[in-house]
């Protein structure tokens, strides 16, 4: 895990990348920015309260002079004009100034109008908010990726030298093909952040044809929709493959010999996000993986959800895989 972040590191180091926190009053917030800006990682901003910003820094000793504090309840009008003006626009009719004036006094959207309007190049969030507070505003502003219709959670489990995609376990709870064939492309492009060169399996209880039923039916068509979405990958995706297809190499050898997959698969994606949950939490508990994630894919720019339960050394790390994701669009 030490060599992954490491490698992460060097990849953001002297780039200068923005990284807007939301909740700059917390203290795991505040640690963990204060060590990114100390080590030349990112640039952090800190969203929230001025004065309980200052006296969480105060109480904890923290030096926040390399950071930027805005408090959006003092923020300069004529950019808050513009931020609202932006916002406006961006709903194309959803949204009237009223509504908008209110929506920036609220620390996400404030934090996601900042990304949108290229003044941050991330967001991190969820120290103290559910998730829906960090992933609302970014679907309503930011927005999904070109080729995309939605967005998935991605974890990168760790063991030792061993590095996997486990996708999607943490949003899309009814997967169908066109779903499971974006999440494999949205994985494939996670992959190449964590550098792993993608070798993408379609997850099934079948492997070419060795059960029927309209479960295998979906992921079949969902290997071809990947395909044809990402022409450049198409020889580095594969489907239908049961896991120990996918994952061993004498069994891939054995029931998918013409795969350039079969075998050696790193990017596992799943038929539904129980089998997702299910897998990555079996890989991390019995199998002694660490779990990284969830990494939320598919949006424009990128915006992490913290659990509301993490650490500094959580906050930390999410940033740093923000930032890198910042590189790689």
């Amino acid at each position: 895990m030490v060599e992954l972040f490491e490698q992460l590191k060097g990849k953001i180091s002297g780039q200068n990348k923005t990284i807007v926190f939301p909740e700059g009053e917390d203290v795991r917030i505040q640690g963990a920015a204060v060590r990114l800006a100390t080590e030349g990682l990112i640039k952090p901003i800190l969203l929230g309260d001025a004065q309980a910003i200052a006296q969480t820094a105060a109480e904890n000793n923290f030096d926040l002079s390399q950071l930027e504090v805005i408090d959006p309840t003092q923020y300069d009008a004529t950019a808050l004009a513009e931020l609202n003006a932006a916002l406006v626009a961006r709903r194309k009719g959803k949204t009237d100034a009223d509504t908008a004036e209110k929506w920036l006094r609220d620390v996400n959207y404030f934090g996601t109008m900042l990304v949108y309007t290229g003044k941050a190049d991330g967001m991190v969030s969820g120290a103290k908010h559910p998730t829906g507070d960090t992933v609302r505003p970014a679907l309503q502003i930011i927005k999904t990726a070109p080729g995309s219709s939605r967005i998935s959670g991605a974890f990168i489990m760790q063991k030792g030298d061993e590095r996997y995609v486990f996708s999607d376990a943490a949003i899309n709870i009814d997967v169908d093909a066109e779903t499971m064939a974006e999440i494999a492309v949205q994985s494939a492009q996670t992959a190449k952040v964590f550098d792993i060169e993608p070798k993408v399996a379609m997850l099934s209880f079948s492997t070419k044809g060795s059960a029927k039923s309209p479960l295998v039916d979906k992921v079949v068509a969902a290997t071809k929709l990947a395909k044809a979405m990402a022409p450049d990958l198409a020889g580095q995706i594969d489907g239908e493959l049961q896991f120990d297809a996918a994952f061993v190499p004498t069994v891939g050898a054995a029931k998918a010999p013409d795969s350039q997959v079969a075998g050696q698969a790193n990017t596992f994606i799943f038929p539904s996000l129980e089998a997702g949950n299910i897998g990555y939490k079996i890989a991390q508990r019995l199998g002694g993986f660490e779990a990284i994630g969830p990494i939320l894919q598919g949006l424009a720019k990128p915006v992490s959800d913290l659990s509301r339960g993490a650490n500094e050394e959580d906050v930390y790390k999410v940033a740093i895989i923000t930032a890198a994701q910042a590189m790689a669009q």
